[in-house]
């Protein structure tokens, strides 16, 4: 937490003197002594800060991605604000405030796992997976109903980041050590035949019906059914992120995954064929 120090500068520390009023949701979880848990008081008050500013503005300085610039908007501020949103309905102001928070996160587990330019091990492939999976379980469930579990992220979303990371490390050295899983065919790249006809060129996006709710129901528990790696890709081709760039600093699919393009297109086409499939199956019952 010592970037928060001298993070509110002194022009905007008029916009906390103003936001004095504003009433910051207080947390749920409670400690086992059955204290509720508190953010740090420059967190809520940075918080209380942001409250007053325009929406635009807010998700302007999200983008901002160095610690040392005072606009800078901590993870815990970007943790609340998303799950505000919620309160008001406010789907495209989420997913704005969205992707920035999952590019630090998959920032921050690219980081933490480099491996000084060697082959990246398939351990540590797996456990960026996981957490990276994990954190958006959360983030997701919390839209429908309060997950107590993300107020740590408010509290220091560093520390339940790493909290994450331990779990999933403990549990991917697990499952290596049964057994390692099957790769698909990377030399090649390519498809069966048959895997290759049903993925075609078909894209789940761009249904004529993708904007009916039960259309979305069915296919968000399609995705939810495919194997986790597929169902990683497709969740964030739906957020924009691109499978491969040629621009060093953009966030990619293959990337947060550790995988190479072509092993993310074939995932992808056997999701998109999976997918295809199963929302065929949901329109003749």
């Amino acid at each position: 937490m010592k970037y928060l120090e001298g993070a509110i500068g002194k022009g905007q520390e008029a916009d906390v003197h103003r936001a004095g009023e504003a009433i910051v949701a207080p947390l749920r979880k409670r400690r086992l002594s059955g204290e509720l848990y508190e953010r740090d008081p420059k967190v809520e008050a940075f918080i209380a800060g942001l409250a007053i500013v325009s929406r635009d503005e807010l998700i302007a300085r999200a983008a901002i991605t160095k610690r040392s610039d005072p606009r800078y908007i901590p993870s815990e501020c970007l943790v609340y604000f998303i799950r505000a949103s919620r309160r008001d309905n406010g789907e495209t102001w989420f997913e704005r405030l969205y992707r920035t928070l999952t590019e630090r996160v998959l920032r921050s587990l690219l980081k933490s796992g480099s491996s000084n330019g060697k082959t990246e091990s398939l351990t540590r492939g797996a456990v960026r997976d996981k957490v990276f999976g994990r954190f958006v379980e959360l983030i997701s469930a919390d839209r429908a109903t309060y997950v107590d579990k993300l107020d740590y992220f408010e509290v220091r979303f560093e520390g339940a980041l790493a909290s994450l990371r331990r779990d999933a490390q403990e549990q991917a050295w697990r499952d290596e050590n049964r057994s390692r899983p099957l790769e698909y065919d990377e030399d090649s790249g390519e498809l069966s035949p048959e895997v290759e006809a049903a993925a075609g060129a078909h894209d789940p996006f761009a249904a004529s019906d993708f904007e009916d709710p039960a259309y979305r129901s069915r296919f968000d528990a399609a995705i939810a059914a495919l194997p986790t790696e597929q169902s990683r890709i497709i969740h964030m081709l739906r957020q924009g992120f691109p499978i491969d760039s040629k621009e060093p600093d953009v966030m990619t699919i293959a990337k947060a995954l550790g995988r190479s393009e072509k092993t993310v297109r074939t995932y992808r086409d056997k999701a998109f064929a999976a997918l295809r499939a199963a929302m065929a199956d949901g329109e003749q019952r």
